[in-house]
């Protein structure tokens, strides 16, 4: 008689933690996710106030790897994603210029949290369910919540949450996979948003509705047209003011009034005339571990996931690259690694961890 394949539970319903879990699914094997959130997406979380709907994280994905331009080909057709930006500038001390190259962007449709919702569709995801520790018997694995409710057993626990939060539930049970999310290193992001009741005016040679630009500015690094996103048309004016990551560190804990007006204030003298029509509504938020600065080394080359004898497993960004794709290519990656064992016996041998990921870009 065929055994039931035993649950995996995945930490964090991200855009990593989204693509194994759809792989599992789609293999036949029982997968749970927990997030702390009260949506999917992680860093492709979108903010909605009556005034606007604002990206406060990744503002598009782009594409090179072919097996995700396969997936996203997919997204395409269901609605989720539209290519953005077509307007793309750049701005340094010689002015504002048009940025050509030849990669493939997409934003999601009407807002970044469309994917990961097209995602988690018909997974079976616990939310607002922050994980704060991990226990191991006979049975398996068990996740204690933060209210200190267990929930369990699995067979395996997938952590795809940064770095920081993945060492602390993984140290009292793996030295190894410990020490690899400590080689991590996670940098802070300030994003910045405001709405203001009247359009921009565009620099002399610009395009009225010009979409993103490229900052080169000591606290800014890219600025982004909410309403001229697709889906968006129905709302005022709004920028998202994303700040540079060593700026971010330095003024890691100022106020979020503080930080909206000093990236206010920068976005403000990087136009020509230094003029804004007076914001209505702003804000700003921290992203505490927004971007991979190092990436871990492992026992093998180019791995972009971790998988242990112990029955834990990592995957996300840090063990990849920064991008959306490199993120989903890690959960993916992983996905498979587990699909590929679900036959075998409960936790995978030592040999498992050094399975190959794909190279990064």
């Amino acid at each position: 008689m065929t055994q039931p394949h035993q649950p995996t539970a995945i930490i964090g319903a991200g855009i990593a933690g989204l693509a194994c879990a759809r792989v599992l699914d789609a293999a036949g094997l029982p997968v749970t996710l927990f997030d702390k959130g009260r949506g999917p997406g992680g860093r492709m979380s979108s903010r909605r106030l009556p005034e606007a709907t604002l990206d406060l994280g990744a503002q598009f994905l782009s594409v090179r790897d072919a097996t995700f331009a396969a997936a996203v080909e997919g997204w395409r057709a269901a609605g989720c994603l539209a290519e953005w930006p077509t307007s793309l500038w750049s701005v340094d001390e010689q002015g504002w210029r048009r940025h050509r190259d030849d990669l493939t962007r997409l934003c999601g449709t009407p807002r970044m949290s469309a994917l990961p919702r097209h995602l988690a569709e018909g997974l079976d995801l616990r939310l607002a369910t922050r994980i704060a520790g991990l226990e191991r018997d006979a049975r398996g694995w068990w996740l204690v919540d933060a209210e200190d409710q267990r929930h369990g057993p699995f067979a395996r626990v997938v952590v795809s949450a940064p770095g920081p939060q993945a060492e602390a539930l993984v140290e009292p049970h793996d030295t190894a996979l410990a020490e690899a999310c400590a080689a991590v290193i996670q940098r802070p992001c300030w994003a910045a948003w405001a709405v203001f009741d009247e359009p921009l005016a565009a620099p002399p040679g610009v395009d009225d509705d010009w979409q993103a630009v490229r900052m080169n500015a000591p606290a800014l690094r890219f600025a982004v047209r909410n309403h001229l996103k697709p889906g968006r048309g129905d709302q005022p004016e709004s920028l998202t003011l994303l700040a540079n990551l060593e700026w971010s560190q330095a003024r890691l804990e100022d106020g979020p009034e503080t930080v909206a007006e000093a990236l206010l204030d920068a976005f403000r003298r990087a136009l020509p005339g230094g003029e804004l029509p007076e914001p209505v509504a702003m804000g700003a938020h921290r992203w505490r571990y927004a971007q991979p600065d190092v990436f871990a080394a492992g026992e093998a080359v180019n791995v972009d996931y971790r998988l242990s004898a112990s029955g834990l497993a990592l995957c996300g960004d840090g063990w990849r690259g920064p991008r959306i794709e490199d993120a989903w290519l890690s959960g993916h990656h992983l996905g498979e690694a587990l699909a590929a064992e679900a036959n075998r016996p409960p936790f995978p041998t030592p040999d498992a961890s050094r399975r190959k990921g794909h190279p990064a870009p």
